[in-house]
C-alpha cells in the first residue's frame, strides 16, 4: 500500500507538471506517454504468443498523435496528415513477407493497440485546445481529478460497503456500491471544480463531465480487465510499483476520453 501510495504521488506530480509547463512540455509528454502506453500493449501481447508489427505500429503511433500535436500547435494543417496514409496501409504490405499462420489476427492486434492506446490519448490531448483554440491546461487537469475523484470515491465506497458484484465475470472486485459511490465522488469535485475553474460553464457540463467519465471509464475499466484476463495476464506491466503498467493506471480514460472530447465539442460549438 505504502508503495503503491509514492509511486502515485510522484507520477501525478510529473503529471501535473507537464500540464502546467505550457503546451511543448505538455505536447511531448503525452507523446511519449502514448507510445509507451502502445509499446506496454504489444509487450503484453507478445508475452503471450501474439506477434504484433511492434516497431511499426508504435511508428504509426507516432505519427498519428505527432500530426495532432503538430495540428494543435499551429506547425500545419490537418491535410498534412494525409501523407502518413501509407504508412498507416504498410503493415499490411509488410505481411505479406511473413510467415505466419495468422496474418490477419496479428495485423488485428496491431491495429487494435493504436485503436486502444494512441486514439484515446490524443482526443484527451486535443482537450487542452478545445476552448479557445490555444492550449489551456482547465479541461485536462479537470478531466485526471474527475477520473482520479472516481476510482477513491470506487474505492473507498467499495470497501467500506461494496457487497453486490457489479461485474464478477470480469472484475471480481469492483461493486455496485462502489461504482456509485465513484460516480457521487466524481459529482460533488465536479461541482467544486465548477466554482473555481476559470472556463464561464455551467456546473452541470462539469457534472455532465463527470457522469461521462464515471460511466464510461468503469466500462473501459471492465473492458482493460476483460483484455487481460483473454490474454491470462494479472498486470498489463511492472513500471508503476504498486499499480502494475500504465495500461492498468489508464485504464478509465481510454474509452472516455472520446466521448468527454465529443461532449464538450458540442457544448462549445452548438
Amino acid at each position: 500500500m505504502k508503495t503503491r501510495a509514492i509511486t502515485a504521488f510522484f507520477f501525478t506530480i510529473v503529471m501535473l507538471a507537464s500540464m502546467f509547463l505550457g503546451s511543448l512540455v505538455f505536447s511531448i509528454f503525452f507523446l511519449l506517454l502514448s507510445l509507451v502506453c502502445l509499446a506496454e500493449f504489444y509487450s503484453m501481447l507478445k508475452i503471450t504468443g501474439i506477434k504484433t508489427q511492434r516497431g511499426m505500429g508504435i511508428l504509426i503511433g507516432l505519427l498519428l498523435f505527432g500530426g495532432g500535436v503538430g495540428v494543435h500547435l499551429n506547425l500545419w494543417t490537418w491535410e498534412v496528415l494525409l501523407l502518413m496514409l501509407p504508412v498507416f496501409f504498410s503493415p499490411f504490405i509488410i505481411a505479406l513477407y511473413q510467415k505466419q499462420d495468422k496474418p490477419f489476427e496479428n495485423l488485428a492486434y496491431t491495429y487494435l493497440g493504436l485503436l486502444f492506446t494512441t486514439l484515446p490519448f490524443l482526443c484527451f490531448y486535443a482537450l487542452g485546445f478545445l476552448l479557445n483554440g490555444v492550449y489551456e491546461y482547465t479541461l485536462v487537469l479537470g478531466f485526471l481529478l474527475l477520473l482520479w475523484a472516481n476510482d477513491t470515491g470506487a474505492y473507498l465506497f467499495g470497501m467500506k460497503w461494496g457487497k453486490n458484484k457489479l461485474f464478477e465475470r470480469h472484475s471480481p472486485k469492483k461493486s455496485w456500491e462502489g461504482f456509485l459511490g465513484g460516480i457521487f465522488t466524481a459529482l460533488v469535485v465536479a461541482f467544486i471544480m465548477s466554482n473555481y475553474f476559470p472556463t464561464g460553464q455551467h456546473p452541470a457540463y462539469w457534472m455532465g463531465m463527470a457522469l461521462i467519465i464515471s460511466i464510461i471509464g468503469t466500462l473501459g475499466d471492465l473492458v482493460e480487465s476483460m483484455l487481460k484476463r483473454s490474454l491470462n495476464v494479472k498486470d498489463s506491466g511492472t513500471f508503476l510499483p504498486g499499480h502494475g503498467g500504465f495500461l492498468d493506471r489508464f485504464d478509465g480514460l481510454f474509452m472516455s476520453a472520446p466521448v468527454v472530447l465529443m461532449y464538450w465539442h458540442v457544448i462549445t460549438h452548438y
